[in-house]
């Protein structure tokens, strides 16, 4: 049981540092044009590289003037 369970977390450690690397560049891609940073970290936890491609193809919201 403990080997597996060292077994499993040695081979997923760069599965999660490159996946929770992934979700901040998303959330400071999202911020950069204008959108929620939060909600797009959430999103990329889930979603990974998808939430990349849409954040890239999506255009730059407009700023609210009020």
């Amino acid at each position: 049981m403990v080997a597996s369970l060292e077994m499993m977390t040695g081979a997923s450690a760069p599965w999660f540092a490159g996946w929770g690397t992934l979700a901040l560049v998303n959330a400071g891609l999202a911020q950069g044009k204008n959108r929620g940073g939060l909600p797009w970290f959430l999103l990329s936890l889930l979603l990974g590289p998808v939430a990349t491609l849409v954040l890239v193809l999506l255009p730059k919201q407009r700023a609210k003037l009020f």
